[in-house]
C-alpha cells in the first residue's frame, strides 16, 4: 500500500512499539580474567562502589570491576576510564564498518518553546532502528541540534530556518558540558550495536509571536525515557503565520504536516494558483490529503492562517538519491 493511501485511511493508527529490553548500556566482555586488587574486598563499601558505577554507566560487572581496579577505587576516574575504553572500541568498529550502506534509521522531532528541530540518523537495518540504544542516539542528536539553535542570538521579527549536514552535525557538542561531540556518541553507538550508522542531517525552525510550527511524524513512536522526542520514518514541519492565537492550531498544524508527508510538495505556492492534480508540486494547489475534492489552500483559508514554509524529511531518501545518481 502506498504511503499516500496509508495516510488517507490509517492516519489514526499507531505503530512501532518499542522492543522489550533494559535501559542499561552493555559493553563487550573483555577477553581476560582480572584478579581483584587488594582494595576490592568483599566489604560492603566495595560492593557499593561497584553497584554505583554499574548503575551510572550501564556497563557490565566485569568491566566496572576492571575500571575500579585500574583506578584504585576512585569512582569518578573509573567512569572516565570506562568511557575512554568504550570510545576506543567504538572508533575501531566504526572504521571497519564505514563502507556499509545505511538506508534504515529514524526521523526524530523535538519541540521546545518557540524552537522545533527535525533530525535524521541512519543505520543498516530496521531491527537496529528499533533498539533503545539507537533511539537514545537520535535523542542526543536532536538535543544537540536544539542547543545549537538556541545558542544562536538573533532578534526574530519573522521565522528563521536552518539546516545542518552530516559533518556539521558531527561537530556539535553532545550536551551543555561540551565535553564530547555527537561524533563521539556516534562511535559509541556503533561499538555497542555493531552496525554502521550516520548522522545524516538536521533542520531547525524558530518562530516569534504571530507564527506557529505545525508538526507530524508518520508511524510515530514514543517512549517515556525519551521525554518529548517523537520518532518515525517520515517527518514534517509546517510554518504558519496567524494574526491571533487560535485554540485549534495544534490540530491544524498536525493535519498540514500529514499533507506534507503524504503529498511531498516542493514549494508552498499561492492561493491564487490554479488547482492541480496529484502530480502538482505546489502545496496550496495540491488536492487536500484528507479531502481530495478541495485543494489544501481551500482547506486552510477559512482557518485564518497563512502557510509560509515547510520542511519534509523521509528516512533514507538521500541515500537512495545518491545511489540513483
Amino acid at each position: 500500500m502506498s504511503l499516500l493511501r496509508s495516510l488517507r485511511f490509517f492516519l489514526d493508527a499507531r505503530t512501532g512499539s518499542l522492543p522489550a529490553g533494559s535501559l542499561r548500556l552493555q559493553s563487550p566482555q573483555p577477553r581476560h580474567t582480572f584478579h581483584a586488587a587488594s582494595w576490592l574486598s568483599a566489604s560492603s563499601s566495595s560492593k557499593e562502589l561497584l553497584r554505583k558505577l554499574r548503575q551510572k554507566t550501564g556497563y557490565s560487572f566485569v568491566n566496572c570491576k576492571k575500571a575500579l581496579e585500574t583506578c584504585g577505587g576512585d569512582l569518578k576516574k573509573a567512569e572516565i576510564w570506562l568511557h575512554k575504553q568504550a570510545q576506543k572500541e567504538g572508533w575501531s568498529k566504526a572504521t571497519k564498518l564505514s563502507g556499509r550502506k545505511t538506508k534504515e534509521g529514524l526521523i526524530g522531532l523535538l519541540q521546545e518553546g518557540n524552537t522545533t528541530v527535525l533530525v535524521e540518523v541512519n543505520c543498516e537495518t530496521d531491527f537496529v532502528s528499533r533498539n533503545l540504544k539507537f533511539q537514545q542516539l537520535v535523542q542526543q542528536v536532536a538535543l544537540g541540534t536544539m542547543l545549537h539553535c538556541q545558542s544562536l542570538k538573533d532578534q526574530l521579527s519573522t521565522y528563521s530556518k536552518g539546516f545542518l549536514n552530516s559533518s556539521e552535525l558531527s561537530g556539535l557538542p553532545a550536551g551543555p558540558d561540551r565535553e564530547r561531540s555527537l561524533k563521539d556518541q556516534l562511535a559509541l553507538a556503533i561499538g555497542k550495536l555493531g552496525e554502521n550508522m550516520t548522522l545524516k542531517r538536521a533542520a531547525w525552525v524558530k518562530v516569534p509571536s504571530g507564527f506557529y510550527v505545525g508538526s507530524y511524524v508518520h508511524g510515530a513512536m514514543h517512549s517515556p525515557s525519551l521525554h518529548n522526542l517523537v520518532l518515525g520514518k517520515y517527518g514534517a514541519l509546517v510554518i504558519c503565520e496567524t494574526s491571533e492565537q487560535k485554540a485549534n492550531l495544534e490540530d491544524l498544524g498536525r493535519r498540514l504536516g500529514q499533507h506534507v508527508v503524504g503529498m511531498a510538495p516542493l514549494s508552498v505556492g499561492s492561493l491564487d494558483d490554479e488547482p492541480g492534480g496529484e502530480a502538482e508540486t505546489k502545496m496550496l494547489s495540491q488536492p487536500y490529503l484528507l479531502d481530495p475534492s478541495i485543494t489544501l489552500g481551500q482547506y486552510v483559508q477559512p482557518h485564518g492562517v497563512s502557510v509560509v514554509d515547510f520542511v519534509r524529511f523521509e528516512c533514507g531518501e538521500l541515500e537512495e538519491a545518491t545511489e540513483a545518481e
